[in-house]
């Protein structure tokens, strides 16, 4: 299968460079945990299931339940290794978080993959505290962004306060017992003034968004992913992605659009074909040259690459060497 930079990442042929990943197969990958029984049912996965996503119990039970065993196994790795690393330093044990970033295109499905790792972290007894943030929160304020003339950027890097984001992230990592961010509003798509989410003394932080894997930005020393101890990406071709991005608007545009409160509702009153003229055409103007420009090349400093197929099915997983 095509994914967006022609030769699928993992792939080698003469002329390709040695892959620093290991490729497994779909059927490799869910022999993994074939001793393992799914702790969710299928009304929890209902819940945490992305609207226009595919996710039922073989895909819980074949993909991320080999995953989160794989992240408790490097948790608790992680863990040891701080403790140790405090007693040679003869340094107080303080209890680190582990922090997971999760990057990928607009519509691909980042959401319910980090939804879905926070409900089966959970259960482990080693984090049974899993916090989730997204980096929706840190996104400038609607009037920031109309201010500085970048409305129809909002998604790409320069429309976030990074220095904001870095912050928390490193607060977090420095063992910071409570940390907050800013509240992020789906229905406005703007931040809530006066709003946050507080992460208190969690296990496990995982922080999903567009562009978490990027290298730092400009001026900068560090980037936000220096901070994460693991990494993913969730892949899939752009055809695909586009797809499924118009299938999630024509739900949307009969689900929450139509709340007069909603920033969108504008689509929900409007001709059907214009609407979708419309979401082509942010999908072509403002989403595919996110990912294209900033979004795709962050893929290789994944940890994990999740590749998708058709309706979301995970085809095969692509895991760094160690």
């Amino acid at each position: 299968m095509a994914y967006v930079t022609g030769l699928p990442l993992g792939s080698t042929s003469d002329e390709a460079p040695v892959s620093p990943f290991d490729e497994i197969s779909r059927s490799q990958w869910a022999e993994l945990a074939k001793s393992s029984t799914s702790p969710l049912t299928e009304p929890e996965i209902e819940k945490i299931r992305g609207l226009g996503d595919f996710l039922d119990l073989a895909e819980v039970s074949d993909i991320y339940l080999p995953l989160s065993q794989l992240l408790n196994l490097y948790v608790t790795q992680t863990q040891e290794l701080h403790a140790d690393s405090d007693a040679f330093l003869n340094r107080t044990n303080k209890r680190i978080p582990f922090i997971i970033g999760v990057a990928g295109s607009v519509a691909v499905g980042k959401s319910t993959v980090s939804r879905l790792l926070k409900e089966l972290l959970s259960r482990w007894p080693s984090t049974p505290t899993v916090a989730l943030v997204t980096t929706d929160g840190f996104l400038h304020p609607n009037a920031v962004l109309e201010q500085r003339g970048i409305m129809d950027r909002k998604g790409f890097p320069e429309s976030y306060d990074r220095l904001a984001l870095l912050k928390f992230v490193a607060d977090i990592k420095s063992g910071k017992e409570e940390v907050s961010a800013p509240l992020y509003s789906h229905l406005t798509y703007d931040i809530v003034p006066g709003e946050q989410v507080i992460v208190s003394s969690p296990d496990v932080v995982i922080i999903e968004g567009l562009n978490v894997l990027q290298p730092p930005a400009l001026g900068q020393e560090v980037a936000l992913s220096d901070y994460f101890d693991f990494k993913i990406y969730v892949d899939a071709p752009t055809q695909e992605i586009e797809s499924w991005y118009l299938d999630r608007f024509k739900a949307l545009r009969e689900s929450a659009f139509r709340d007069p409160a909603s920033y969108f509702h504008r689509y929900a009153e409007m001709d059907e074909t214009k609407a979708l003229d419309r979401a082509k055409e942010i999908w072509r103007t403002i989403n595919l040259p996110n990912l294209m420009e900033n979004i795709i090349s962050t893929r290789s400093r994944a940890t994990l690459v999740l590749q998708k197929g058709e309706k979301h099915r995970v085809e095969r997983v692509l895991l760094r060497k160690i």
